[in-house]
């Protein structure tokens, strides 16, 4: 018998199919194969698990008899990079699935991404969450008059192409909320492709041209009334800046989410990250005098994201309610804050060269971004 690893015969599925098989309901079975440690960074929404990493490297022809699997769809079998499912697959072959491994495995899939519309109040605005499935990035296409703006861009450029030709829709500017440390803007790329201005807070550490935005500074959605407000909010960075639309919708950034908030520490010595508690408090609560049914849309999420279409978004008033730090005094909240650090995200200082520099890394991104975002606090 053939090695399964290297066994050609086995059919592949990579990302884009996978990623349009389950949004559009298609009748599969995600079966995720890892080990429980790394289920635990990321998974693909609606997959199922079963713990055979050490029994299929052994050869163990029972590895997967005790997973129940829909006798009538097929099954994608999905492991860290590609190989470990090609085990899987071989067995479950042999069981008489019809089944697929997917191609580069998790690492290929921290590129799926779907949309979900976010409902808005004001006439002829529309807004289109791009949520990066796989890695928990939040971006934005916000539109008006036949003309948009992007914000946050971090799936590959030519799924904004795609929406705002689908839409009918120009794209005139591409707006960053800070210098991101886990994954690769794709601003500069966008903003160059289209001829769209590149918006990015004020600041001393990027290297390429762009419009800086202050505190206050108005942004217009192409020549339609319809603008962006900045409000800068340093803490999670020093040049974080929230966007306003009008007294509707405010895009965090990663300043603050919908069940937490930006971590301070990210190149920052201990004494900084300190000082930068302090700011993100002050921040916060100018963020909390806002009006309560703001919705907040933020940068990220800290779940894979389901391919159902419904916006991950909440008003300021939920958000308060459900992040008991934000209720604490400043002393409190920075020692709380500290002591929640966690882990830095993979390859970090890295990622933020490269933003820094606006360039992408030779070779596979995916290198690079593969694994959980780890900008939030609990």
């Amino acid at each position: 018998m053939a090695d399964p690893v290297g066994d050609e015969s086995l059919p592949e599925v990579d990302m884009d199919t996978l990623r349009q098989w389950l949004e559009s309901g298609e009748p599969v079975t995600v079966l995720d194969v890892r080990p429980a440690r790394e289920r635990v960074e990321w998974s693909i929404p609606q997959s199922l698990h079963t713990d055979a990493y050490d029994a299929l490297w052994a050869g163990d022809p029972h590895a997967l008899d005790g997973v129940d699997l829909p006798p009538d769809k097929p099954v994608v079998t999905v492991c860290a990079a590609g190989r470990t499912s090609r085990l899987a697959a071989q067995r479950l072959r042999v069981r008489g699935f019809r089944v697929f491994t997917l191609l580069r495995g998790m690492k290929g899939w921290s590129l799926a991404w779907n949309t979900a519309e976010v409902p808005v109040i004001l006439p002829g605005v529309r807004v289109i969450q791009v949520r990066r499935t796989g890695k928990g990035c939040l971006s934005y296409i916000v539109a008006a008059g036949g003309e948009a703006i992007v914000i946050d861009p971090s799936v590959q450029v030519k799924v904004y192409l795609r929406i705002a030709r689908a839409e009918g829709w120009r794209i005139r500017g591409v707006v960053e909320t800070h210098v991101h440390a886990d994954h690769l803007s794709r601003a500069r790329l966008l903003s160059r492709v289209t001829g769209a201005t590149l918006f990015v807070p004020s600041q001393s550490r990027i290297s390429f041209p762009s419009r800086g935005v202050n505190d206050g500074d108005v942004i217009p959605i192409g020549s339609s009334a319809v603008s962006l407000s900045a409000l800068r909010t340093p803490g999670h960075t020093a040049e974080s800046t929230c966007y306003a639309l009008a007294d509707a919708l405010l895009f965090t950034g990663d300043t603050l989410f919908l069940s937490s908030i930006g971590r301070p520490d990210l190149e920052a010595g201990r004494g900084e990250a300190e000082s930068r508690g302090h700011d993100l408090f002050h921040s916060l609560t100018r963020i909390l005098a806002l009006p309560s049914s703001v919705q907040i849309l933020p940068g990220h999420t800290g779940e894979p994201v389901a391919f159902d279409k419904k916006p991950l978004t909440a008003t300021l008033r939920d958000v308060k309610a459900g992040i008991a730090l934000l209720g604490e005094p400043e002393a409190a909240f920075v020692t709380t804050l500290l002591a929640r650090i966690p882990e830095t995200p993979p390859n970090y200082s890295v990622i933020v060269s490269l933003n820094e520099a606006g360039t992408m890394p030779e070779g596979d991104p995916a290198e690079l971004e593969a694994g959980a975002n780890r900008c939030a606090l609990s």
